[in-house]
């Protein structure tokens, strides 16, 4: 706070610059406190750094030269006391938009990140056009990100290279930066995103689903049904009844907040997918021997079914299977993985199938301010892209007004510019992912738009275009 040249470094990097040699970038801050001098050693805290923990965090790192920002010229100097705004030399490996640079161990805390007005919204697939040139991407990519604070780069479950920017204008000149200056001029191949679905089942089975392994010793009898929307969010957002709760604690909760069974509760098996989703299977039986022996194939084979749902291979979200009996053979050879993962996979899909399965898809909760008299515009645009308002209030005393609404995710590219068209560019949207909501329609009933939807997810990804039939995965005793 004094601003001290003696006192211990303190220095916030806010931005990378490019330099003019291809892929190094001059680490750009002011100095708070302290002098910077070339060659001293420095602690670097990354933006996702939290005091006292190791995450995004780099102990002792040379800075090569302290330099001058004079324009488009660099002057190098030796050292450079407080106050004054510099460019670091050196340490661009270690940052990737923003950082905190102080010498004095292990005391300072790291500054607040620097929030920006706009949050990117606008997003793009990226791929090489031949696969040769796919390192240069990653490696451009990851430039990218350096370069403009505000992109986003990642990749999506489906293993596409996503990049997301503020509008589709900014979002134009990146990729341009992108393809250009990143690359070497490579061709790209861009295109609208795909949208990740989730499967879920919205009743209890129909039946009893009964699979039998490949020997024919084995049988195993399931019912499906949903967990409720809340249960799901809570497992997600670690709130309680998930994968890391001691289980009488679990067991405990759910009884208490979702009216469960204790003891299903206590015999809740295994989540999915990677171990925590909200999906669950859970033992019911009553007086089966030798049950914790099957117990690690079911959990390898949930977790397989669980990434790759039976309509359209999405992820599932929100299924419950219950194991009501299992007839093995005496003989445990007889009873190994090879023989119960595959046979529990298809008593899963087969439970799905008799439980009314329905697709989700992702949410974006759209806040748009905007004056009254573009107030018609965005009604009609939301109400093309099955945007739902949930509300809107005027903000006393101004004239601006600020509307509240979900608009499903895989309505939203182009929305920007169109609601900017509608209104004369009077209205400022921006979206942030909310929740998962059913997609309407049957996925098992013919002609159904949500049908034709699977279709198109299952050919893109290679698969036979039919959802697969019931008799496939439910055997007859």
């Amino acid at each position: 706070k004094v601003c001290d040249p003696k006192a211990c470094l303190m220095l916030y990097i806010s931005k990378m610059v490019p330099t003019a040699d291809k892929g190094r970038f001059f680490a750009f801050g002011r100095i708070f406190a302290g002098t910077v001098r070339a060659g001293m050693k420095v602690r670097i805290m990354g933006n996702n750094y939290t005091y006292g923990k190791k995450v995004d965090l780099f102990e002792d790192k040379p800075i090569q030269r302290v330099v001058l920002m004079m324009g488009r010229y660099q002057e190098a100097v030796e050292d450079m006391p407080c106050g004054n705004v510099c460019g670091l030399v050196g340490v661009d490996k270690y940052i990737v938009k923003s950082a905190t640079v102080c010498t004095d161990g292990e005391k300072p805390y790291p500054l607040k990140d620097m929030k920006y007005s706009v949050s990117p919204v606008v997003r793009v697939a990226v791929e090489a056009k031949n696969a040769s040139d796919l390192p240069k991407l990653v490696e451009g990519l990851k430039r990218l990100a350096k370069s403009d604070p505000l992109v986003v780069c990642s990749i999506e479950e489906s293993g596409e290279h996503i990049v997301a920017g503020a509008g589709e204008l900014h979002l134009e000149i990146c990729l341009k930066d992108l393809q250009e200056d990143f690359m070497n001029g490579a061709p790209l191949k861009i295109s609208e995103p795909v949208v990740s679905f989730r499967e879920t089942v919205t009743d209890i089975s129909s039946m009893q689903c009964l699979s039998k392994s490949a020997n024919k010793h084995n049988r195993l009898f399931c019912k499906g049904q949903p967990l409720t929307e809340e249960l799901c969010v809570d497992i997600e957002d670690g709130k309680g009844g998930g994968a890391d709760d001691d289980p009488k604690v679990r067991a405990r909760f759910l009884a208490d907040n979702y009216e469960w069974d204790v003891a299903d509760a206590r015999k809740i098996w295994t989540y999915g997918p990677d171990g925590r989703g909200p999906n669950v299977i859970v033992d019911v039986t009553k007086g089966v021997q030798n049950m914790n022996e099957m117990k690690d194939s079911f959990v390898a084979a949930w977790q397989w079914a669980t990434k790759e749902g039976v309509l359209a291979d999405e992820d599932m979200r929100g299924i419950r299977i219950n194991i009501e009996d299992v007839t093995m053979h005496a003989d445990a050879i007889h009873r190994g993985g090879g023989q119960i993962i595959p046979t529990a996979r298809r008593v899963s899909y087969a439970c799905c199938l008799t439980a009314s399965p329905r697709l989700m898809e992702p949410v974006f909760i759209c806040d748009i301010q905007t004056v009254e008299s573009a107030m018609g515009g965005i009604y009609g645009t939301l109400t093309r892209r099955r945007g739902v308002i949930i509300g809107e209030e005027n903000r006393p005393g101004t004239p601006i007004y600020n509307v509240r609404a979900y608009l499903p995710v895989a309505e939203s590219f182009g929305f920007t510019s169109d609601l900017r068209a509608a209104t004369g560019g009077q209205a400022f949207p921006q979206l942030v992912f909310d929740h998962w909501q059913l997609f309407p329609g049957d996925p098992l009933s013919k002609d159904s738009s949500c049908e034709a939807h699977v279709k198109a997810i299952r050919v893109r990804k290679g698969l036979k275009p039919d959802i697969p039939d019931l008799s496939q995965y439910y055997d007859k005793l």
